[in-house]
């Protein structure tokens, strides 16, 4: 029975056209491993046995007739608890949101999953509004990491990570303003794609404008191209969304290892020396780029001209979360995390030019971006400069940082850049914790991202060893 929640979305879809086994199977099997982590892991914020069951008996008897309803028909998915489902609580792990509803609309991405036919098994855990890089609220409590339940699941898609990097569910929707779903794929040894910005539609819009992104996290690069094919489309509710996709991002995986043969890659170990990154973690994204090498990309050591934008983000990010708060009264903002109330005091603070130069650092830095991809095909630095830190606090004690974005360095860049990048886990650490290498290419080369990632899969340099449940 087990054996289910071991299998990638693509090999749940062959045996489901070959015969070999139902959606009701899949979904009992996967409804129990939820279930079984939830106590240690903390995973969910809402798990729905009876929604899951019926939609897969549903796509029991369209696959019995030969007719699934779509692309991920049958698939156990969870959803981060900030997009609407419709029929589910959307509480985005705060206790200043009541849950009475009505809950009647999903997001672009819930409904397209939707009509796609997958199998909803629950919401997963959020930090509130998904302000910071580790999963933690006030309504929910801390998530834990799958590999050492005493470190954190990373943020703020974690719990979703931890689903999948558990088996509960090979595909998890996140989303991603600063890193929320590269920092948590790196922690738990899954893979994580931010999108270019609008590729996936986003409504209600995000309170933190046009950093937030919503993106797969998923067991490898050929289970997340296969949900980029299904939420990728065009939804009218997304203003700021981008038009129909040419062509689908699983097709073209198809070139396998042959796919990097040739490619630019830019490796940047540290950002110019910028940051500090363990010794460790930096010795395993090396090993991984030797490896890119190895099948037949073109890899320059050089760093891009990425000046530290931490006190643009800052504005974006901390004016961002005061919107999201403004209309809440006196009793509401008793209920918020220390932490939030603290940034969303600093935010409303800035004013209207203060934003305004923010965002003209953010031009800039894409505008330097664009330059460097006519140089580069794809930009690898690790994902994150440490492995996963003790679960419960903010940053990791003794490291002087004072806010998340201290150690995450290498993400919210590209949030403010709108950049594809991904999270492609290449090994562990000394303690056995997982390692993330980071991909990045120009705006719109969401399929050049997946190639990459896709290859590194495929010539046995990405994936870790799953943790035990």
């Amino acid at each position: 029975m087990t054996e289910f929640t071991e299998l990638t979305a693509v090999q749940l879809l062959d045996g489901y056209r070959k015969g070999e086994f139902s959606p009701v199977e899949v979904a009992r099997t996967t409804l129990e491993r939820a279930n079984s982590i939830q106590p240690a892991v903390n995973a969910f914020v809402r798990v729905d046995p009876d929604d899951a069951l019926t939609r897969a008996r549903a796509s029991e008897e369209r696959w019995r007739r030969g007719q699934p309803a779509g692309l991920l028909d049958g698939v156990p998915v969870t959803v981060k608890d900030i997009l609407l489902q419709r029929g589910a609580p959307t509480l985005k792990g705060s206790r200043a949101i009541s849950p009475d509803g009505p809950w009647g609309e999903d997001a672009p991405s819930v409904a397209r999953l939707r009509e796609h036919g997958a199998v909803f098994l629950g919401k997963t855990t959020t930090p509130e509004f998904g302000w910071k890089g580790v999963t933690d609220s006030p309504l929910s409590g801390v998530t834990r990491n799958p590999y050492d339940l005493s470190r954190t699941a990373g943020g703020s898609s974690g719990g979703a990570a931890a689903a999948v990097a558990l088996g509960a569910g090979p595909l998890a929707l996140g989303t991603d303003g600063g890193g929320s779903v590269r920092i948590p794929a790196s922690f738990c040894g899954t893979f994580g794609l931010k999108p270019t910005y609008g590729r996936v539609p986003l409504y209600p819009a995000s309170a933190f404008g046009t950093l937030a992104h919503v993106g797969p996290l998923a067991r490898d690069a050929a289970d997340a191209a296969l949900l980029m094919d299904v939420i990728s489309g065009p939804d009218a509710r997304d203003w700021s969304g981008l038009g129909p996709v040419t062509g689908s991002f699983t097709d073209g995986l198809r070139g396998g290892v042959r796919g990097v043969r040739g490619l630019r890659v830019a490796y940047s170990p540290s950002l110019g020396g910028q940051v500090a990154v363990r010794a460790d973690v930096g010795a395993v994204v090396r090993r991984a780029v030797e490896g890119l090498a190895g099948l037949g990309a073109y890899v320059s050591e050089t760093d891009p001209d990425l000046t530290e934008p931490v006190d643009a983000f800052h504005v974006l990010w901390f004016s961002g979360a005061a919107r999201v708060t403004q209309p809440f009264g006196p009793h509401q903002r008793e209920l918020l995390d220390p932490g939030l109330r603290e940034i969303c005091s600093l935010g409303a603070r800035y004013s209207a030019l203060d934003y305004l130069a923010a965002v003209d650092v953010r031009m800039e830095l894409g505008r330097r971006m664009g330059r460097f991809h006519e140089s580069y095909d794809v930009l690898v630095t690790p994902t994150l400069p440490i492995t996963a830190f003790e679960a419960g606090v903010e940053v990791p004690k003794g490291s002087g940082h004072r806010r998340w974005t201290g150690w995450t360095p290498f993400t919210y860049p590209f949030n403010m850049t709108q950049q594809p990048a991904a999270s492609v886990p290449v090994g562990v650490d000394g303690d056995g914790l997982p390692v993330g290498l980071q991909v990045v290419a120009a705006r719109h080369r969401d399929d050049l991202v997946l190639r990459v990632s896709h290859a590194l899969y495929e010539a046995g340099v990405g994936g870790v060893r799953r943790p035990s449940v």
